[in-house]
């Protein structure tokens, strides 16, 4: 079975509805999200909307957990901080329970989902590094844990890292893949990123799709959103 594990759509509607027309023309319909469909981005309610709908299951993301006024947001830069509290004000009374119910890990039968990290995951602590890995590995059942939370595409294992379109993972070693961002990329690539899972041959894809940006960055300053927030979406940083 081929699986699709997106994450951090960040209110990015023209982004999401372009990756699942993706997934629907290849006839992928297993799709688990892990977390931050709201924050930065415009449309919330709808985003929050279509994961609904469409995610074989959900996680909790710490811009949605801010979203709900559970988090602190004093780390937060101002940028991120003005977008929570917009974000809050718009979110409809239904959007808002849905996030509100939303768990903090996931495991299906074959690998385990978490929006940041799987040791203590509502702390939202980064995977930046091997090191970072290393200590992380070791905190979860099986051999495979999906993550996103930093918006950069990467896997590690317990000593190295790769960035590869395709990945085949060894059936000895324990992995901890990162899928990127939908809504918000931050490697320098602003298309969509997202990761198809095969479960038989024990392999990712990353998929990258174009989207019109524009109309995601006419969206945000139209909403009186940072100029910031739009900027970003078209340099993928």
């Amino acid at each position: 079975m081929t699986t699709a594990i997106i994450s951090d759509i960040h209110g990015n509607l023209e982004s999401l509805n372009r990756v699942l027309e993706y997934l629907k023309e290849n006839e992928i319909s297993e799709i688990y999200c892990l977390g931050d469909v709201v924050g930065y981005g415009p449309n919330p309610n709808e985003c929050v909307e279509l994961i609904k709908e469409n995610c074989k299951a959900v996680l909790m993301g710490n811009h949605d957990y801010a979203a709900i006024g559970l988090a602190n947001i004093d780390y937060f830069n101002e940028y991120a901080k003005i977008s929570t509290y917009w974000t809050q004000d718009i979110l409809t009374e239904e959007n808002l329970e849905y996030l509100k119910s939303l768990p903090f890990t996931y495991s299906a039968e074959n690998f385990h989902l978490v929006h940041a990290s799987p040791k203590n995951p509502s702390n939202w602590d980064y995977v930046l590094s091997v090191n970072d890995a290393k200590q992380q590995i070791r905190e979860f059942e099986g051999s495979l844990c999906f993550i996103g939370h930093s918006h950069v595409p990467v896997i590690f294992s317990k000593t190295d890292y790769y960035r590869k379109k395709n990945f085949l993972f060894a059936r000895d070693e324990k992995y901890l893949v990162n899928v990127g961002s939908i809504g918000q990329p931050r490697d320098g690539d602003p298309r969509a990123c997202f990761v198809i899972y095969d479960d038989e041959q024990n392999s990712v894809e990353y998929v990258r799709l174009d989207y019109d940006i524009q109309k995601s960055y006419n969206k945000i300053i139209n909403a009186g959103l940072p100029v910031f927030l739009a900027e970003r979406l078209l340099k993928g940083y």
